[in-house]
């Protein structure tokens, strides 16, 4: 496994683009293309045999020079041997299970995973016959007492989706390296930029690609980084089912990946500053960010992240869920929607999920993507809008 790189700057401009000579295109054109023909049945062989390997032209669904720069990119990065791209962040994660899985073997997934990992879970891995324990995110070592001889892997956050608690990474590495057990970590939060997992023990690292990676909203990408030893069982697993990246989605990667440096470091300052606002209103209980000591794990954030992604939460004091939606609804510069990373902001109340344990905040959560909007316009918007929300007096 190569480590990350030492100049991200020059390499976000540098990488993942045409072959150096006189006259050549900017970007990566956009590649389209389904059957690829060879000059002898010999070259045809070799390149079937080969279909699994990054940089191999044998047919459309395995890939394309465009593909194969994006993976090499996203390998560079990460610090990983080898990247497999799939069709959206929720493919990533579905195919990384699926490498790992089997009938009888047991799985274990942190309690505050994606929704989206937890339907698969529960609705789709149960069905094949694997258990599916959930853990408390903040156990650390201690995961070590809930690993079986059977468990085939550990599936978690860092931080966690909706509550943002920072888990120990290297802790529930060490355990499972211990043990022989792989570690799936899902790290779209943070991005190459601010954290790489691998460096930190995590044998996989999946992410969305239509979040911060990409930029744009406009595009559904996912990726599976991971080590040597597990290269060719997942890109196999992900080849065997189908999956297959569109040529004008690695075009909007490749092309928004060059600004991702520069757009994590305005949200990062952005999106401390904003939380920092939200900690002094009278109507908010406390803020799940981690850069702040407010949330759990912010020690294990410090130690491990460089910087911190615009997405946060908002616990507000006990109010109606009525009152709720009047503040979402009243504000003009926070789309509501899904998904979050690109340029526009985002607001979301939620709902915690838990199997493990329970979420105790009495007040009601709600979760903010920070854009590239001014600050002041956005503090302006809330303030308009949290009249209608109860402050702790009330």
């Amino acid at each position: 496994m190569s480590s990350p790189r030492s100049n991200t700057a020059d390499d976000l401009v540098q990488l993942g683009r045409p072959d150096r000579f006189d006259g050549r295109h900017v970007n990566m054109p956009l590649e389209l293309g389904s059957t690829i023909v060879f000059d002898t049945l010999a070259a045809f062989e070799a390149a079937r045999d080969a279909r699994y390997e990054t940089g191999t032209m044998y047919y459309g669904r395995y890939g394309n020079d465009a593909s194969f720069k994006l993976e090499t990119m996203l390998a560079e990065l990460e610090g990983a041997d080898n990247v497999t791209l799939t069709s959206s962040g929720v493919a990533a994660i579905t195919m990384a299970l699926m490498s790992f899985v089997s009938p009888g073997a047991h799985l274990l997934v942190a309690d505050h995973v994606y929704g989206n990992t937890r339907v698969f879970c529960d609705g789709v891995l149960t069905r094949m016959g694997v258990q599916v324990s959930y853990f408390d995110p903040m156990i650390g070592a201690g995961v070590a007492d809930l690993i079986r001889d059977t468990t085939c892997a550990i599936m978690f956050e860092a931080p966690g989706s909706g509550t943002f608690e920072v888990p120990d990474v290297p802790a529930i590495t060490g355990a499972a390296r211990a043990a022989g057990v792989p570690t799936i970590l899902d790290g779209t939060w943070a991005t190459p930029i601010f954290c790489q997992p691998l460096a930190l023990g995590v044998d996989v690292v999946i992410a969305s690609m239509s979040k911060y990676l990409s930029g744009h909203s406009d595009c559904m990408l996912g990726m599976i980084a991971c080590t040597a030893d597990h290269t060719a069982v997942i890109r196999k697993t992900t080849f065997a089912f189908g999956d297959k990246t569109g040529g004008q989605e690695v075009f909007l990667a490749l092309r928004g990946l060059r600004t991702l440096k520069m757009r994590m470091e305005h949200f990062d300052k952005a999106g401390r500053d904003m939380a920092a606002w939200f900690a002094q209103q009278p109507q908010v209980k406390t803020v799940l960010h981690p850069a702040f000591d407010t949330c759990p794990g912010h020690a294990h954030w410090a130690r491990d992240f460089s910087g911190a992604a615009g997405l946060f939460g908002v616990v507000f004091h006990p109010c109606s869920d009525e009152q709720v939606r009047a503040f979402v609804d009243a504000l003009n510069h926070f789309g509501i929607g899904v998904s979050w990373g690109g340029y526009e902001s985002l607001v979301l109340p939620v709902t915690p999920q838990r199997s493990a344990g329970t979420w105790d905040e009495d007040g009601q959560l709600v979760r903010f993507n920070i854009g590239l909007e001014a600050p002041d316009t956005l503090k302006a918007d809330l303030a308009a809008a949290l009249p209608h929300l109860k402050t702790a007096a009330e």
